[in-house]
């Protein structure tokens, strides 16, 4: 009887702690321009701090430019969730064997704007099928430019920013603004995509386009080509992280990614101050 007991109590143990485990969200980095390297760790930072979410951060190495190396992709065998900000990377073969591998287990996956055209390789080279990573990982277009024409409306051009009214209820949403101005020159999707099946949630209007300009989604939720649950967002200037509604977006959208119960109740804005840096050699 005490053995049984005793295996019984084991039991509810493992179980408890198995329950307790924090879900673990890895952030991918390497963006040349948008300093994603230095706003996503803050969120990461968050997380842990007020919302029971362990986070690994990881960056190209040695610095944003290097589009070589981001040591420490294993660590995508352990996520429950991974974060991509990156921009026309190279990475070697055994580094998007990770990625690979990730993306075949069909977890979540998250990507913001630049992740469109996440890598660059030469049209001849074998990893030239990356350059489509966008698309066949976000529901984007296949790499920037090209035939889809994704492209943006200038650096003078600044965002409004629309809950669309038929996804006003979606979890993601919740104490998101109806109306908010950002500061990324808005790109374009349109027509083609986001692909057929994806959800829009925000709107974006051009303000001072250098181009004619077209309203395009600036969010989305989707299934990828692998079966996965995606979140996409074009926004991701660093000033965009100063804005209220974009940071509660982002903490809403990981945890729906998760499976978690959006957060009824506002931890409070979060401190982000990194300033636009641009392209810096």
């Amino acid at each position: 009887m005490k053995k049984g007991l005793l295996c019984l109590l084991l039991l509810l143990t493992s179980f408890y702690s198995f329950a307790q485990k924090k879900p673990l969200v890895v952030f991918v980095t390497g963006d040349h321009e948008y300093s994603g390297e230095q706003t996503l760790p803050l969120i990461a930072a968050e997380l842990e701090k007020n919302y029971g979410i362990q986070t690994k951060v990881l960056k190209a190495y040695p610095n944003q430019n290097a589009e070589k190396d981001i040591p420490g992709l294993e660590s995508l065998k352990d996520a429950d969730l991974a974060i991509f900000y990156l921009r026309w990377r190279q990475l070697p073969p055994e580094q998007l064997a990770l990625i690979e591998d990730y993306l075949k287990s069909a977890k979540p996956l998250m990507g913001f704007r630049t992740t469109t055209h996440a890598f660059n390789f030469p049209k001849d080279h074998p990893s030239a099928r990356w350059n489509a990573f966008g698309e066949f990982a976000l529901n984007a277009p296949p790499g920037w430019g090209g035939k889809a024409g994704h492209t943006h409306y200038g650096h003078e051009s600044t965002t409004e920013v629309s809950v669309i009214e038929a996804a006003k209820k979606h979890p993601i949403l919740r104490g998101v603004a109806p109306n908010f101005r950002v500061s990324s020159w808005l790109y374009r999707l349109l027509p083609d995509y986001p692909t057929k099946g994806s959800e829009w949630l925000l709107m974006g209007k051009s303000i001072n386009p250098d181009k004619a300009a077209i309203d395009n989604p600036v969010a989305y939720v989707g299934t990828n080509s692998y079966g996965a649950k995606i979140f996409t967002t074009t926004l991701g200037h660093p000033e965009d992280f100063q804005v209220e509604s974009v940071q509660r977006l982002i903490i809403n959208a990981i945890h729906w990614e998760l499976g978690l119960k959006v957060p009824k109740k506002w931890k409070g804005k979060i401190d982000i101050n990194v300033p636009y840096r641009g392209i810096v050699k």
